[in-house]
């Protein structure tokens, strides 16, 4: 039997005209019955769908959610989005993709939410956004390369998602090491990477993805958060941003895995907000002050100490002069950048 997306195929082909009852019967294969249930459903999901005598029905409008359908209409992916999930409220978008990839599913898979309950940042940070309003995502990859490389597919993320809210928006995203993309100094979308390895190999990573779209300013903490509305002065697109999202990393992912890191590093350095900066950088109790001198070729962070020497560091969690000062005027206090937006 047809499903409802075939339906609403049908329908988008032929908008903004009607297309009759009989004619969505013949095509579908199914009863005039389970034409009404279709559209009976495509209706609680929101469509805005038309039904006239002698005329049939028509598609009036679509929903503000990240349905699969929706997701899919002009998607243009091989891999990315290709297989979706989704989730109207969940704990965590990254914890079902972690059991979906355990389970054998394939790579690319998506699994989107209106909502998080139960959403974590780094350090176990939780953070939550109202319903509808942000873009929570999880992707499921499984990367060919060493254990060691894993980490730098949070760089690959954050150059693609900068990239695909400059292409929706206009707005141009910092990126800080080595998770965050900040505008205006506040942070507007995290990026969590989870992994399962073996001592040789990648079993799979999961790349968690919260950003800050349609929250409006007394929805968020002022000193740290920011949206996207917020910064354009106007609600924007949710589905048009994730699927340009999931375009960007199908695309820099793929450059990664045949090219290497150098030109990931290249473009995450043109966006980067740390280099020359003054910054802290905490490792577990341990707290290091210095000059950020960037990123090297395996995407580690370079920090210059005050007493000369440089130190790589593959973790650890940066915190920026809170004037944002570069390297040489005096620190006037420190800033921690978590990402917080609460439901109003």
């Amino acid at each position: 039997m047809a499903e409802p997306d075939h339906l609403l195929g049908m329908l988008r082909r032929h908008a903004p005209s009607f297309v009759s009852g009989e004619d969505v019967r013949r095509e579908l294969d199914v009863s005039r019955q389970a034409v009404w249930k279709q559209v009976q459903h495509l209706r609680r999901l929101g469509y805005g769908v038309e039904g006239r005598p002698h005329q049939g029905y028509r598609l009036l409008s679509v929903p503000d959610r990240l349905l699969p359908a929706e997701i899919h209409y002009g998607l243009g992916t091989v891999t990315f989005g290709q297989r979706i999930v989704y989730l109207e409220r969940t704990p965590s978008t990254s914890d079902t993709a972690r059991d979906l990839a355990r389970q054998g599913a394939p790579e690319g898979t998506l699994v989107v939410a209106e909502e998080q309950t139960a959403g974590r940042g780094r350090r176990g940070r939780s953070w939550h956004c109202p319903f509808g309003r942000g873009l929570l995502f999880s992707l499921i990859l499984r990367p060919a390369v060493r254990p060691s490389r894993a980490p730098q597919v949070t760089m690959v993320a954050a150059v693609a998602l900068a990239l695909a809210i400059e292409k929706v928006t206009g707005l141009a995203p910092g990126i800080k090491w080595p998770n965050d993309l900040l505008l205006e100094g506040k942070k507007v979308c995290g990026i969590l990477t989870e992994l399962d390895a073996e001592p040789e190999s990648v079993s799979q990573v999961v790349i968690g993805v919260g950003v800050n779209v349609n929250i409006a300013a007394e929805d968020l903490d002022p000193h740290r958060a920011t949206s996207l509305q917020v910064q354009a002065g106007q609600a924007m697109g949710r589905l048009r941003l994730l699927q340009e999202a999931l375009r960007q990393m199908e695309e820099w992912y793929g450059v990664w895995q045949t090219g290497g890191f150098s030109v990931i590093r290249t473009e995450w350095q043109r966006r980067a907000l740390i280099v020359d900066r003054l910054v802290r950088v905490r490792l577990g109790d341990t707290v290091l002050a210095g000059r950020a001198a960037g990123v090297d070729e395996e995407g580690a962070l370079l920090l210059d100490l005050p007493d000369g020497t440089r130190r790589r560091l593959l973790a650890g969690e940066v915190t920026f002069e809170e004037s944002y000062g570069r390297a040489g005027h005096q620190p006037g206090g420190w800033a921690e950048e978590e990402w917080e937006c609460r439901q109003g």
